[in-house]
């Protein structure tokens, strides 16, 4: 008896030591996807700066460009597709070292706030946890040489049984800790009905300048139990994060509706329409190019000089609020045959800004203000002036202000805004129960502000 004991001793032993072991093995892997692998506590090093993971949607290498994931059947639509459904993402993007590159992607399943949930991969994905990119092609007749990459999911290999927000996390040589790109995506549910309505601001304030987005969510055959603590809420103007408004509560519970009729909180400027260039073709001059300029290394596009809009009446344009796509008009094939052309772009302003920095703005910035994006003045000219390098395509901006000191810009200093202006919308209901660990995403619906005015 007293050796059978022991016995079990010397198994529970080498038990706990083999957990320890891969718990510590797990615990590192989890450390550098939340960006807290180093080699040492002093260590700051680029290397680990750069490689630190992001939820949100940024290329790690600065070769990677016109990252773009929508809709396979629509580029201009947004990457949220239904649970369970027949419809599939698509990823694209170009790789300007031109050298092959061995890449691989994953999912990350994430909550509300775009941090990482505590599901194991095989809580939230059926097949393949891990897959190889294996649809490119070299670039044709292109002065820029590149590989263009792309990948359509959910696919056969892998399947997400779960809705939620979603990172798809794509890496070099199999190898986690050499990151090439993230970007986010959503899977929903049809679990509550939302009803949505886009008006003229309440406030006279606002009435000129605005929009107010009401809502009722109807939840008729699902149960919430606790509605103001276990909603959260994101409504989004032109599906841009850095803007939108979280974690509004019903204002009023009227049997199985949740009525959000606020008179300030559901406000958003209405800004103006996005200005465009059209640079599908290198032989024509569209209407807002004013030249353009080629040499053995690059081809370059002037930009007509913009103007300041911030107190100038709203004027209709067509556009596509804020997007952008891949064009060439002397090519087979958009993706493979679209050069890469230098854009330059001017802003005419008397004075400077001394508060803050101006920014080029839009889906060609991925909606970020990047360092290359940011404008500096010519005081020669008063002008504002930067370049981006980009593909052939037809494009939408704006120019955005950051005050000195603040984390959120302001597109209303040098556009303006209006409360006619053209703008999508969209709104995501998460929902998580007592006693549920992740955010399931229990209702989407998108809509348009002049189905109003």
């Amino acid at each position: 008896m007293l050796l059978r004991f022991f016995a079990l001793c010397i198994i529970f032993f080498i038990h706990h030591l083999s957990f320890a072991q891969k718990n510590k093995k797990n615990q590192k892997n989890i450390d550098f996807i939340e960006g807290k692998e180093h080699k040492n506590e002093s260590d700051s090093s680029d290397y680990y700066k750069k490689n630190y993971l992001r939820y949100d949607n940024f290329a790690y290498q600065p070769e990677i460009k016109t990252v773009l994931l929508t809709l396979k059947t629509d580029e201009l639509m947004p990457p949220i597709i239904r649970l369970n459904s027949e419809d599939q993402l698509l990823l694209r993007f170009d790789d300007l070292s031109a050298e092959f590159k061995n890449l691989s992607y994953t999912f990350i399943h994430c909550n509300a706030d775009w941090q990482p949930s505590i599901l194991s991969e095989t809580e939230y994905m059926q097949g393949f946890t891990e897959n190889f990119i294996t649809d490119y092609t070299y670039s044709l007749n292109t002065l820029q040489k590149f590989i263009h990459y792309q990948v359509e999911f959910p696919n056969s290999n892998t399947r997400l049984t779960r809705s939620g927000n979603y990172i798809i996390f794509v890496y070099q040589d199999n190898n986690k800790e050499k990151p090439v790109l993230t970007r986010r995506f959503i899977l929903y549910e049809d679990k509550v009905q939302i009803i949505p309505r886009v008006k003229r601001p309440t406030l006279t304030l606002y009435r000129n300048y605005k929009q107010e987005i009401d809502f009722t969510i109807n939840h008729s055959g699902y149960p919430l139990i606790n509605p103001y603590s276990d909603l959260k809420v994101v409504v989004m103007q032109n599906f841009r994060w850095d803007n939108a408004i979280t974690n509004l509560k019903p204002l009023f519970i009227k049997g199985e509706d949740l009525i959000y009729d606020y008179e300030e909180e559901n406000v958003f400027p209405g800004n103006n329409e996005f200005r465009n260039f059209d640079i599908k073709s290198l032989r024509f001059q569209t209407e807002r190019i004013n030249r353009y300029v080629f040499t053995d290394t690059a081809h370059h596009a002037y930009l007509i000089t913009d103007d300041k809009r911030s107190y100038t009446r709203y004027s209709t344009i067509r556009d596509i609020n804020g997007n952008y796509v891949v064009r060439v008009q002397e090519g087979a094939d958009n993706n493979r045959d679209a050069d890469y052309v230098w854009v330059h772009f001017r802003l005419n302003m008397p004075l400077p800004l001394t508060t803050g920095n101006l920014y080029v703005f839009g889906a060609l910035t991925d909606w970020t203000l990047k360092e290359e994006a940011k404008l500096k003045y010519d005081e020669r000219t008063e002008t504002y002036y930067t370049s981006l390098y980009l593909k052939q395509g037809y494009y939408n901006y704006i120019y955005t202000f950051l005050e000195d000191g603040k984390t959120g810009s302001d597109d209303t200093v040098v556009e303006g805004m209006h409360f006619e202006t053209e703008n999508d919308y969209g709104i995501l209901v998460y929902h998580r129960p007592p006693g549920r660990y992740f955010d399931e995403v229990i209702a989407f619906i998108r809509f348009n502000s002049m189905s109003t005015f």
